[in-house]
């Protein structure tokens, strides 16, 4: 079987089939799990756990768990360098969330 050159492959590929395939890796750039994200930034488990001030062990739990505070996650994309956006994503628009529950101006 011989090899081909994957620049071969890409210049034989339709324009609209590029597009296509530019369309999708910039997807997947813009969708991390949060241990990829982090390998992304350049940062170990180590690094990051120095900077949020918890174990290495932590960081791993925390990368892989289903569900957790907003907080929290807050504070581990922080730690990177980074800020949380929540967006809401309607068919005819997004709008992004910039605080949860109650009034802020409310008595208490």
């Amino acid at each position: 079987m011989a090899v081909r050159n994957f620049r071969e492959l890409r210049e034989k590929m339709s324009p609209e089939r590029r597009a296509m395939n530019e369309a999708e890796t910039e997807r997947m750039l813009r969708e991390l799990p949060l241990d990829q994200l982090r390998a992304a930034r350049e940062l170990t488990q180590e690094n990051l756990a120095q900077i949020f001030g918890v174990s290495q062990g932590s960081i791993s739990r925390l990368e892989h768990r289903t569900d957790m505070y907003v907080s929290t996650l807050a504070k581990f994309i922080e730690a990177m360098g980074g800020q949380l956006e929540i967006r809401a994503v309607f068919p005819d628009g997004a709008v992004r969330i910039n605080r949860f529950g109650g009034d802020a101006n409310r008595a208490a």
